[in-house]
């Protein structure tokens, strides 16, 4: 899974990385089968509609000090 970011946090964890950084944007590449970045998931898991469990990208963003670019942002 990629992420792609304006800003990101010095320290990722160790399943998170960067992959380039060009133009201020930074692609962060997620190994979505470390069992840590499986424990963080559970973690923030919430029902995002009835009957619809998930996570949400920005409490995912949220918890990497990963700030995504908002493509509904009007220039």
């Amino acid at each position: 899974m990629k992420l792609y970011a304006t800003s990101i946090s010095k320290t990722l964890p160790d399943w998170a990385t960067v992959v380039s950084n060009k133009a201020g944007l930074i692609e962060v590449e997620i190994n979505d089968e470390s069992p840590g970045f499986h424990s963080i998931i559970e973690e923030l898991s919430t029902e995002i509609e009835p009957g619809v469990i998930g996570v949400k990208a920005g409490d995912l963003c949220q918890r990497l000090s990963i700030e995504m670019i908002d493509a509904n942002e009007e220039n």
